[in-house]
């Protein structure tokens, strides 16, 4: 049996690959280590956070799963940055550990030409530089079309615990030995990553009195746009608040040594946005406290995560260090933090697509490709999945422009500057944000998911319609004007409103003083709360959207000149040297990419624009 696609890995991002390709159509097969480890959350089970809620809802919008699993697993949501504009409002689910990974199988299960297999994947077959099949670890060939690797760190992956360094992966699972090896052996480039996980925490051995409770939203929330809340608001558990103190600091201070980090036991690079905490002491040593948080990390056992304070310190000393802090002075470690090492490839080998530059037919996605996180890890499965089914049926790939989505951005970063540290979303990365908001993936990206073929008719028709509504109201905004009479004006003096003249509640709304809420109190507005607050966004930022939106479309007119996959770097005269090394490497698709290589300067840029002038126009 040849398979269309066979996916390796069975993590997040493994997941949701598996299941857009195998729902679009092609025949999937699924291999994981452990079936019980299906979208495993070793860190903590958290979905969504700043950046990362929004890449949620994109892959939620595109016909993923994460969203709509996390919607139905979560046991506390809400939403970050809610006192702050819309550009980085994100939200945030503490989920079940057990329940998710449940769900998501049982998803798995019934998604139709999806087939799962426990094994491990040690080698790959290739037949003129196309993938042919996958190698098992008992010498089984499984022929395939395409092939996506989602390894996550299980690459020759090493858990290092102060100067103890032991094979294995996440939870102590066997390691993969060889694919990395062999991969090497066909011409991808390996980098060695490093990450980690903070303590486990006895509940019963905590003292809550002495911590500040984190409760969940009083409004209701979903990732998906196709689920109603199925949770009740005073039934969310609740999480809690404390610091690191000069004790903590002293403590960690005085031990470096023994950290596998510091005492040299460590080769990979760690995550510079998600440090250990003697990386943070090191790094910020002005600060005088370290915030951390507790959260439950299931319902059914009885281990909280202590997020905030990952190490590799020895047991005895992370002992001494949990001790410290306020509230667990008598704690007792269910689990000792660690830090675990693991195999990644260089993402300057990958197109945009996720296929690979060194072999057709091969996409890579998640950590193998030195991201964090598991919302990167699905962001870039689900992109992925749809691409190894559009190459099958011979169509062009989807590439998110980095004014379509969060993803895009993650993944332009990754093909087009590379990483040399697990890569992490944040809303700095983004310079369109303001556009790519939680509020709005849907209006963003379900068109172009009903166009590759990866969402439901009834999901691109809702979004059709919600279009529409937001149309509606807009038009009826610019339509109907306020009446100043002298009721109006009571009303309005009542807010300390003062209009001098009748104007569209279009115009009245743009002032800072004015919201759709007043305006109800002249205009009945018989519309949902999301349409309301899609027009509100809209006409309050309409001058920043519309300044967005130019600086966009200078950034479309570099991406429309193309770059021929034959150009020849040598050729170029005057080139900077380290612009024609970085630009062979990479050989950008278009100008824009080429413009955001770390290296390649503007006078490269010029330069390069008129060579493909003068050398390519001339032969069309």
């Amino acid at each position: 049996m040849i398979y269309d696609c066979i996916v390796v890995g069975g993590g997040h991002a493994g997941c949701e690959a598996a299941h857009i390709a195998a729902f679009m159509g092609a025949k999937t097969l699924l291999i994981t280590m452990n079936e019980k480890n299906i979208a495993d959350m070793p860190c903590n089970p958290s979905i969504g956070g700043t950046a990362k809620g929004i890449i949620v809802r994109e892959i939620d919008a595109l016909g993923g799963l994460m969203g709509h699993v996390a919607d139905h697993s979560h046991f506390q949501i809400k939403m970050l940055n809610s006192a702050k504009g819309p550009a980085v409002r994100s939200l945030r689910a503490q989920a079940d550990k057990v329940t998710y990974p449940q769900n998501m199988l049982k998803e798995l299960k019934s998604t139709k030409n999806l087939e799962l297999m426990e094994s491990t994947v040690e080698d790959i077959s290739i037949t003129d530089n196309k993938i042919e099949a996958v190698i098992l670890n008992n010498g089984q060939k499984i022929f395939c079309k395409t092939l996506i690797l989602t390894t996550g760190t299980y690459l020759k992956s090493n858990i290092l615990i102060g100067s103890e360094n032991t094979e294995g992966g996440p939870h102590g699972e066997p390691r993969s030995n060889h694919l990395s090896d062999n991969l090497k052996k066909i011409g991808f480039e390996i980098q060695r990553l490093k990450t980690g996980t903070p303590q486990r925490i006895k509940h019963s051995s905590i003292d809550f009195s002495k911590l500040k409770e984190e409760v969940g939203d009083n409004d209701y929330y979903t990732f998906s746009w196709d689920n109603e809340p199925s949770y009740k608001i005073n039934e969310q558990q609740k999480c809690y608040l404390l610091y690191t103190n000069d004790s903590t600091h002293q403590i960690v201070l005085s031990n470096l040594d023994k950290s596998a980090m510091y005492g040299g036991y460590v080769t990979g690079v760690g995550p510079r946005y998600c440090p250990s905490i003697e990386d943070k002491l090191v790094r910020f040593k002005d600060k005088e406290r370290h915030q951390l948080f507790l959260e439950p990390e299931s319902l059914y056992y009885d281990e909280w995560y202590l997020q905030g304070f990952s190490t590799s310190m020895p047991r005895d000393i992370q002992d001494q260090m949990v001790h410290s802090l306020k509230g667990l002075e008598h704690a007792q470690i269910t689990k000792y933090a660690y830090a675990i090492e693991y195999d990644a490839i260089n993402p300057l080998q990958i197109k945009p697509s996720l296929e690979s530059k060194v072999v057709e037919g091969i996409f890579t996605a998640g950590q193998i490709n030195g991201t964090s996180g598991y919302e990167e890890a699905a962001g870039q499965g689900i992109i992925a999945g749809i691409n190894a089914v559009l190459k099958l049926q011979h169509k062009d790939p989807l590439i998110l422009k980095r004014n379509e989505a969060y993803i895009g951005v993650l993944i332009d970063d990754l093909v087009t500057k590379g990483t040399n540290e697990p890569y992490r979303m944040l809303t700095s990365r983004a310079e369109y944000r303001l556009i790519l908001r939680h509020d709005n993936a849907d209006l963003r990206l379900r068109d172009i998911a009903w166009q590759v073929g990866s969402i439901t008719k009834e999901q691109y028709e809702r979004t059709k319609a919600k279009k529409d509504q937001i149309t509606k109201l807009m038009n009826l905004l610019k339509l109907e004007k306020i009446k100043l009479n002298d009721e109006t004006k009571t009303k309005l003096k009542k807010h300390q409103i003062d209009l001098s003249a009748s104007k569209s509640f279009y115009e009245l709304l743009k002032r800072p003083d004015i919201t759709l809420k007043i305006i109800e109190e002249f205009l009945p507005l018989p519309f949902e709360e999301l349409i309301k607050e899609q027009v509100e966004i809209a006409i309050k930022y309409e001058g920043y959207i519309n300044k967005t939106e130019r600086d966009v479309e200078r950034m479309l007119k570099l991406e429309e000149k193309q770059i021929p996959e034959d150009i020849d770097y040598d050729k170029i005269k005057n080139i900077a040297s380290e612009a024609r090394q970085k630009l062979k490497k990479i050989r950008p698709v278009s100008i824009g990419q080429a413009a955001r290589i770390s290296g390649v300067n503007p006078s490269d840029i010029s330069i390069l624009a008129v060579y493909l002038k003068k050398e390519y126009s001339k032969n069309e």
